[in-house]
């Protein structure tokens, strides 16, 4: 089976949904964001404001190239990490793409905590519309599988679980 590496937009519910799903197929969980975080020993509302929005896809790849080789696992991604061809390659090499796929009033309901997110915490609402607009057709682009996001974690694991099966 290889990885499910889960994709989509900031707030799809990647990192719930995925220790979720981690848990229920009893396989490790990884987590992008959180590999970026301790490889920098900063967070990465840090090194988007000291090292720019570009050295943190740099680091991101390097985090996707790093799991790739692991033991097989759920991970959960960026939402920018379908921005960089090679890495949608790596995800697609070592595993299966999930989309979690979720409307923007949805992810705008969900994203309480604007300060944690570098790309939308000046008029949230106006910047994850335009990211979603912008990443749209990447992000199908670059899944294997897509999902509905909306409903609750464990709801969402069981399509996502489902769905992988069946692949």
């Amino acid at each position: 089976m290889g990885h499910v590496w889960l994709i989509g937009m900031m707030g799809s519910g990647k990192t719930s949904v995925g220790r979720v799903l981690a848990d229920r197929l009893a396989l490790p969980f990884y987590d992008t964001d959180a590999t970026v975080v301790a490889n920098a020993g900063m967070p990465i509302v840090a090194i988007f404001e000291s090292l720019g929005e570009t050295r943190f896809r740099d680091l991101e790849s390097r985090a996707v190239q790093a799991i790739a080789p692991l033991d097989e696992g759920v991970v959960s991604t960026g939402g920018g990490v379908v921005l960089d061809p090679s890495n949608i390659g790596t995800m697609r090499d070592s595993g299966t793409t999930v989309l979690l796929d979720v409307d923007v009033d949805t992810l705008v309901a969900r994203i309480a905590d604007v300060t944690e997110r570098p790309l939308v915490s000046a008029d949230p609402e106006r910047h994850l519309r335009e990211i979603a607009s912008a990443r749209a057709e990447t992000y199908r682009q670059a899944a294997d599988i897509i999902i509905d996001g909306a409903g609750s974690i464990e709801e969402v694991g069981r399509r996502v679980e489902a769905a992988c099966s069946g692949s």
